[in-house]
């Protein structure tokens, strides 16, 4: 058991205790986790001033400077990963084994930004093309923006958070971060990893606080860049209020999934029970909405359902855990309303969880209406909807139906035919789409965001390094 009295902010260099404080409980049992200070406008604003102060000798680090420092950081957390793990557990409502992979992936994540670090940069550029220009040559490097905004979400409070901090260090962007309100600890833990990795005082910042006291940083100029991860109506207000800043959103989801006559149905239905239901759903691409092949689609409803009724729901703690408690009884609440709505609508319960406190078994619905909440929002719960295709393109085929969101982070296709998996590629409106596999999948290397709704840029890491910086040319006249 991790126990924690009272914590602590982490401001240049310093962990500052507070004058408020505000209790964090275990959404699984209730019980208080520990007390998470609040910082209040006096230190957020000696967090911004800080980090203004240390960009100057943070971005002229060398790089072989700067890679060691995320080296020692994918150390710390590796030394902590048990405890990494129990915490995300017990305030997040992880089941302990998504846990312990999450902790995995932040480790990686530090690597793949250190190693990042001592390649990233410019070009040559050729100015010879143009007359008289045989004595020009030019540079195109990247420069760090400045101080940099990370606000991250409940859901995955270590690896967002190092998706959005190991890049920074990378480059050289001093870093201001907004916990969830609901998962402060694992952030305020991973500022002793930073201290102790070495990090200059101001290049790395942890603020927990209510959303309208860092708006007030959101609008200040001093700050470079934003990048928030979490749902798309705050995303969006954010960036109106951001100013000339960059702004990156990694927002919500409502992903889909095409399962053809031609796929391996019993590999995709178990992958699709894993994404729909992992972490209670609480993932943003976590499987939503699934488009079945008429020929298939009373086979394939029948093996989703048997597979449906084998996952484990409860204790998080368990490790056969797969659904643990949604993170807080409002959004169990909700999730709940958005079923019974679609069920008043004409929808069938094909499989109706149960519910124990916070946690919420899982549930598949068929003929659901797609002006249903359930369908056309962002879920956010353990509930799969199932609807039969006929056709694979064309009017009211599969790949019209899934693109029938305002959503569109990543979509998963099920066909061994390339040349649908081409055609896919090509009309689906979404960022990122995964051949024979689920939305769920992510790679922390690769470009991974979203379009309409789901948000603007790009993460993984040398993605967010390119976002972090910008562009410069040097042109000599030799």
């Amino acid at each position: 058991m991790v126990k924690i009295e009272k914590g602590k902010c982490y401001v240049n260099g310093e962990f500052i205790a507070t004058k408020d404080y505000r209790p964090v409980k275990n959404p699984f049992n209730g019980e208080t986790i520990g007390e998470c200070p609040v910082s209040d406008d006096g230190l957020l604003e000696s967090a911004m001033a800080g980090s203004v102060d240390s960009f100057k000798p943070f971005k002229s680090m060398a790089r072989h400077e700067r890679s060691p420092l995320l080296h020692n950081v994918s150390r710390g957390i590796a030394a902590r990963e048990d405890e990494f793990a129990r915490l995300i557990c017990m305030e997040g409502g992880k089941p302990i084994k998504l846990a312990e992979a999450e902790v995995n992936r932040s480790q990686l994540v530090s690597r793949y930004a250190a190693e990042e670090a001592t390649r990233f940069g410019g070009d040559w550029l050729a100015l010879d093309i143009h007359p008289g220009m045989g004595n020009y040559t030019g540079l195109l490097g990247r420069v760090p923006l400045g101080p940099a905004l990370a606000i991250s979400p409940f859901n995955f409070p270590l690896n967002l958070i190092m998706h959005k901090l190991a890049p920074a260090i990378a480059v050289g962007c001093p870093t201001i971060i907004k916990p969830s309100s609901e998962t402060p600890f694992t952030a305020l833990k991973l500022a002793e990893v930073c201290h102790e990795a070495g990090l200059p005082p101001g290049s790395v910042n942890i603020v927990p606080c209510p959303g309208p006291s860092f708006e007030k940083l959101v609008t200040d100029d001093r700050a470079k860049m934003l990048s928030f991860t979490g749902s798309a109506e705050v995303g969006w207000k954010l960036k109106e209020i951001a100013g000339k800043k960059r702004v990156a959103l990694e927002l919500g989801g409502n992903a889909g999934v095409i399962v053809h006559e031609d796929a391996e149905i019993e590999y995709a239905a178990k992958k699709i029970v894993f994404g729909g239901f992992a972490h209670a759903g609480q993932i943003c691409i976590s499987v939503q909405r699934v488009f079945i092949h008429e020929p298939i689609y009373d086979t394939f409803v029948k093996m989703l359902i048997d597979l449906s009724k084998q996952v484990k729901s409860g204790d998080p703690a368990d490790e056969e855990v797969i659904v643990g408690p949604m993170i807080t009884a409002r959004e169990a609440d909700r999730v709940e309303a958005w079923i019974e709505e679609a069920i008043e609508g004409g929808a069938k319960a094909l499989l109706r969880g149960n519910r124990e406190g916070q946690v919420i078994c899982p549930t598949i619905l068929s003929d659901v209406r797609r002006d249903a909440k359930v369908y056309a929002g962002e879920l956010f719960g353990p509930v799969i909807i199932v609807m039969p295709y006929k056709n694979w393109d064309g009017e009211g085929g599969a790949l019209e139906l899934l693109n029938d969101s305002v959503y569109g982070l990543q979509a998963g296709i099920f066909t061994k035919d390339v040349n649908r998996i081409m055609q896919a590629y090509q009309e689906l409106e979404v960022g990122g789409v995964i051949a024979n596999e689920i939305p769920t999948f992510r790679v922390d290397n690769y470009p991974y965001g979203g379009t309409k709704e789901s948000g603007q840029g790009r993460e993984g890491i040398s993605c967010t390094m390119h976002e972090m910086t910008e562009e410069r040319v040097l042109v000599i006249r030799i």
